[in-house]
């Protein structure tokens, strides 16, 4: 799976949308977070780490890097 599928399947499950994603990352990064930027960011592979925690920690997950 992708960065997208997986954030698509959480946004499901926790019956939420891309632009509320989109608008609580902006609360939380305390800028102007646009659903467009959110949504080229993700298809694109361009979000930074930094973002995708914050996205892991709204959906209540956490992004965990491990050794094969």
């Amino acid at each position: 799976m992708d960065i997208v599928t997986d954030v698509k399947i959480l946004l499901a499950k926790k019956r939420m949308t891309m632009s509320q994603l989109a608008a609580e990352l902006g609360v939380r990064l305390k800028k102007h977070y646009a659903l467009s930027n959110l949504s080229q960011k993700l298809y694109n592979n361009t979000l930074k780490y930094s973002e995708m925690k914050i996205i892991a920690e709204i959906l209540g997950c956490e992004v965990i890097i491990q050794e094969k």
